[in-house]
């Protein structure tokens, strides 16, 4: 099975994990996994990662994010997503166009999040979400998160309730159900997501995104390295000095993949020192 990246338009209701487990089947290899998780309810882009490439996926999980989402403003959940229970409910229809985008502003740029309780962040080990399931009150710790830009395409009355059509593009780490949930609060109305769809990670997006689960194609490790990462072709020397884990003579100024002559991906390497060192080797 030939190391590289499987780009997945994720259906609603079937986890992370389910999908990995179904690509695996697919490939006939145990060596898959993915690069960030989406919820059930979420749809769109997964990278997955399979054989060697899936050292490349940790690398992945850093890059920048976007999605397509509908808040719900006037019902607060325990999840702050339409699969959780109801916490309390606050006509919203009387709140004005210019109101709801404003507060969406204070969402923009560098801000302190609180993820939501729900989320797969460890606490001592243990997932906040298992902790959650197991009757245990989780309260997780704010973290800076950057929100590049949020842009509001559409507000519409859904009963009493005022329903926000957004796109996001974020830092990874980013929850945009704690945004929902931010902006229903500072309101006074409470919020939770509808929906919720990843249109990119990173350079990967819905673009050739296969959704065929039992059908999926792998693109080249070397061809996924260089469409997610600045590239440099080196010399046979430098090739063989990287084969051995050394530093090289180069002015890099972020994560980059470096190849062989022929093509072939041999490492990631990050800047130090004016100096290049490796990250992530791939090569023997």
């Amino acid at each position: 099975m030939p190391a590289g990246l499987v780009v997945v338009d994720k259906p609603a209701g079937l986890t992370s994990h389910a999908v990995v487990s179904r690509v695996r089947r697919a490939l006939g290899t145990r060596k898959v996994g993915h690069a960030g998780t989406l919820d059930p309810m979420a749809t769109g882009v997964l990278v997955l990662g399979v054989e060697r490439a899936t050292r490349l996926l940790g690398h992945l999980m850093l890059t920048e994010k976007a999605y397509d989402a509908t808040v719900r403003l006037g019902r607060s959940t325990t999840t702050d997503d339409a699969e959780g229970e109801v916490v309390a409910e606050t006509p919203a229809g009387h709140l004005t166009p210019d109101a709801v985008r404003a507060e969406l502003a204070t969402q923009v740029g560098e801000i302190l999040q609180v993820p939501t309780a729900v989320s797969a962040i460890k606490v001592d080990g243990k997932r906040s979400y298992q902790r959650v399931r197991d009757g245990e009150e989780v309260e997780l710790r704010a973290r800076p998160v950057t929100v590049h830009e949020l842009t509001v395409h559409d507000q519409r009355v859904v009963g009493e309730f005022l329903d926000v059509d957004i796109t996001v593009r974020c830092s990874s780490g980013t929850y945009i159900r704690a945004i929902a949930r931010d902006v229903g609060a500072a309101l006074g109305v409470g919020g939770h997501l509808t929906a919720l769809r990843r249109t990119a990670v990173g350079p990967f997006t819905l673009d050739g995104a296969v959704s065929d689960l039992d059908q999926v194609s792998v693109t080249p490790l070397a061809d996924a390295a260089r469409a997610a990462f600045p590239a440099i072709d080196l010399d046979a020397e430098q090739a063989q000095a990287v084969r051995y884990g050394r530093p090289l003579p180069l002015a890099i100024e972020t994560l980059t993949g470096v190849f062989a002559p022929d093509g072939e991906f041999l490492a990631l390497y990050r800047p130090e020192g004016g100096t290049a060192r490796p990250a992530a080797v791939f090569v023997g």
